[in-house]
């Protein structure tokens, strides 16, 4: 009996801490984090303009040659509270070092950003998102979402999900080394690098009436005959839909994007040379 009890408390401390390896590998740790490259080259950051709690407006063309952490998170997201008093120190430490943060939180109002920022002493500027501006930096499917921008604009990480600070102060030091307008070509990424290159898209895609596809070449009557060429064909992702409406839908389909962009490649061939 005490050799099986012996035995049960050995297997129980393999599980324990098999389970606290996990914990710490995919949620304390950074849950993602892709260095920001797309085709060899490190995408602009999206432009924006909007106006922050305390009413100053913030457009990220303001920003140029500083580094940029741009930090997509919400009240009422547990590890977004954790990561956010070592934001506040990073501002302090290095905010006079050419370094600046912009808050875009998620929640649906105002009221309890205000609450919290002033709970937690924010030092930097909050402006309340929308899903639309997480399209310009392809989609926000999860909180917090965090991307460094260079002092050359160009997006050179994005971390999704709780991230230690000390791994956004190393990749911050990194680019605050490069002089204003310097891309960092060799930068390095700390922690987990996943495969997919960071996505972003322009205003005329996210507004498009295709989600994903610049239509802006074709006049409304091309527009309108475009989308009856999309509401033709089936979506082969499983959905069920056309890809018309599998993009009006799912704009994160991939599948759908990619069908939408080939028929729109062939159109545009067809019509206009």
């Amino acid at each position: 009996m005490k050799k099986s009890k012996v035995l049960l408390g050995i297997i129980l401390g393999i599980v324990v801490a098999v389970g606290l390896y996990f914990v710490n590998e995919y949620w304390i740790a950074p849950a993602t984090t892709s260095a920001a490259k797309s085709s060899g080259e490190f995408p602009q950051a999206p432009d924006f303009a909007l106006t922050s709690l305390s009413g100053n407006k913030i457009n990220l063309q303001d920003y140029k040659g500083k580094v940029v952490l741009l930090d997509f998170w919400a009240t009422w997201c547990g590890p977004c509270r954790i990561e956010i008093p070592g934001f506040v120190e990073l501002q302090r430490k290095y905010g006079n070092q050419g370094f600046a943060i912009i808050g875009v939180s998620m929640d649906d109002g105002p009221q309890p950003v205000r609450q919290f920022y002033d709970t937690f002493h924010m030092n930097y500027p909050v402006v309340m998102g929308s899903d639309k501006l997480g399209e310009l930096y392809g989609g926000i499917l999860g909180l917090p979402t965090s991307f460094l921008v260079g002092r050359d604009g160009r997006i050179y990480a994005k971390h999704v999900g709780l991230t230690d600070v000390s791994v956004f102060e190393s990749e911050i030091k990194e680019l605050l080394s490069a002089p204003p307008g310097h891309k960092v070509s060799d930068f390095k990424s700390v922690g987990y690098t996943a495969s997919q290159d960071i996505q972003t898209s322009t205003p005329e895609e996210v507004n498009s009436v295709v989600p994903g596809v610049d239509l802006s070449k074709l006049s409304p009557a091309e527009v309108k005959e475009f989308e009856n060429v999309l509401a033709k064909g089936k979506c082969t992702c499983g959905c069920g839909f056309t890809v018309l409406k599998c993009r009006q839908v799912d704009s994160s389909c991939q599948v759908s994007l990619e069908q939408a962009r080939t028929a729109y490649t062939k159109y545009l061939k067809a019509h206009h040379g």
